[in-house]
């Protein structure tokens, strides 16, 4: 299955364009854009694992490795899509509009951190695995009986494809022609446990054939391999060619979350030969005539600034409110609950 599912590659490890074809395609808006958003997110990720180990922030999940598959797929949308992230997909909700300060409230423990900006279509983070598949593909419907050309795309690992929700979601897809995306970004561990162990399938991207659902696999770490499978993916779903099943294969450099310790079950050195995806875009930037130092050092001295600029924001915004515990989970609370609430308030009040 691995011959039928060749890995789709647009730049090697060192930079060099192997699929000529797309030479056209690569101009520099999209390269500078490509850097912009992967160097982003990069340094938010860094900042986010220092403010964990500061105690100024919750438990993280980090995604180093897999910038070019969340930048890549995310740069494919348009305004109006859906995008349904799972706890490791903050880098693709930034990319798509997510505001960065909110983002940071989010791993804060805050509420506001899950209400996107006014008029993006971007989920709450899904921390049960596999949720979110079933809520992009009504969302999807929804669309699609609307007449419009919005699509929803579905991030998950290699760990949701053990769960119901990934075949009844890819079920219902097929059989409604949703314009569904499925993106999977295989980073060879479901927390603990190795690729090899979580399936017997040699591919993710096989399992799309039992649901005639068209299916591809792509070097996860070429981010113009992803953005351009993507862009074939969402001009099918936008012209009712249905959904599409597209496994990145990537790399996850760290833990699997900052309460993680890798080194229980993962061979000593293990990944070392991947190439950073950022390190393998710069080189093609070089190979290229894209580099240009001025850009580079403007862009990264921005990023650094709005980042500083988010912490602070998140670190000097209102304090929450008890009733916030009580508040978001019915549209009209149950007199349990309004006499729980209501007690602890007076609790708190010292009455």
């Amino acid at each position: 299955m691995e011959n039928a599912y060749p890995l789709k590659q647009v730049i090697d490890d060192q930079g060099n364009l192997l699929d000529v074809t797309s030479k056209s395609l690569i101009q520099e808006e999209l390269v500078q854009k490509a850097y912009y958003h992967m160097y982003r997110i990069r340094t938010f990720d860094k900042k986010a694992k220092s403010l964990q180990r500061q105690g100024r922030i919750g438990t993280y999940p980090p995604f180093e490795g897999q910038e070019a598959a969340q930048v890549g797929s995310a740069l494919a949308l348009r305004e109006n899509d859906w995008l349904f992230p799972t706890y490791r997909d903050h880098g693709a909700m930034l990319t798509f509009g997510a505001d960065m300060t909110r983002t940071f409230l989010y791993w804060n423990g805050r509420l506001e951190g899950c209400v996107p900006p006014e008029g993006k279509h971007i989920f709450p983070a899904a921390v049960p695995i596999a949720t979110q598949l079933l809520h992009a593909v009504g969302a999807s419907w929804a669309e699609k009986r609307k007449g419009t050309q919005h699509i929803a795309i579905a991030y998950f690992g290699d760990g949701a494809t053990s769960e119901g929700d990934f075949h009844e979601g890819l079920n219902f897809a097929s059989v409604f022609q949703t314009p569904t995306i499925f993106f999977n970004q295989n980073n060879g561990y479901a927390i603990s446990v190795p690729f090899e162990r979580q399936m017997n399938s040699k591919t993710i991207a096989q399992k799309g054939v039992a649901y005639e659902i068209p299916s591809v696999r792509v070097d996860g770490n070429d981010f113009f391999a992803v953005y351009f499978e993507m862009q074939r993916a969402t001009e099918r779903a936008r012209n009712g060619g249905g959904p599409t099943l597209i496994e990145a294969v990537t790399w996850r450099t760290g833990a699997h979350t900052t309460a993680d310790d890798p080194t229980k079950y993962r061979p000593e050195g293990q990944g070392a030969e991947i190439v950073d995806p950022i390190v393998r875009l710069e080189r093609f930037m070089k190979n290229e005539g894209f580099w240009q130092d001025a850009y580079i050092q403007s862009t990264q001295a921005k990023i650094e600034e709005e980042i500083e600029e988010a912490v602070k924001a998140m670190e000097t915004y209102p304090k929450p409110k008890v009733e916030d515990l009580f508040d978001h989970v019915f549209a009209e609370l149950p007199s349990s609950l309004a006499t729980q609430r209501a007690s602890y308030l007076q609790l708190l009040r010292g009455e």
